[in-house]
């Protein structure tokens, strides 16, 4: 159990990315925010881009599909990324 604990954190999220960094939807954490986030693009497979940070730092902006979407960092966090 503990070594699976150790694995969940080390899986970097979009809260974890850099501004203008990229990465690719692995999958979603949460499962109600899960079909929330799914139904505005957020889908396995499909790449990510943080384009900005809110003065305070929440919320985010990131790129999906050649569109901006405006989330949360406790929604972001749901949202796991490829290694």
């Amino acid at each position: 159990m503990q070594k699976k604990v150790s694995e969940q954190k080390s899986q970097k999220s979009v809260r974890d990315l850099k501004l203008g960094e990229s990465g690719v939807i692995c999958c979603l954490q949460d499962p109600e925010m899960g079909l929330k986030l799914l139904e505005m693009g957020c889908i396995p497979g499909t790449e990510v881009k943080l384009n900005s940070r809110a003065p305070l730092g929440d919320p985010i902006t990131i790129i999906v599909n050649d569109y901006t979407l405006s989330l949360r960092l406790d929604e972001a966090e749901t949202i796991l990324l490829k290694q």
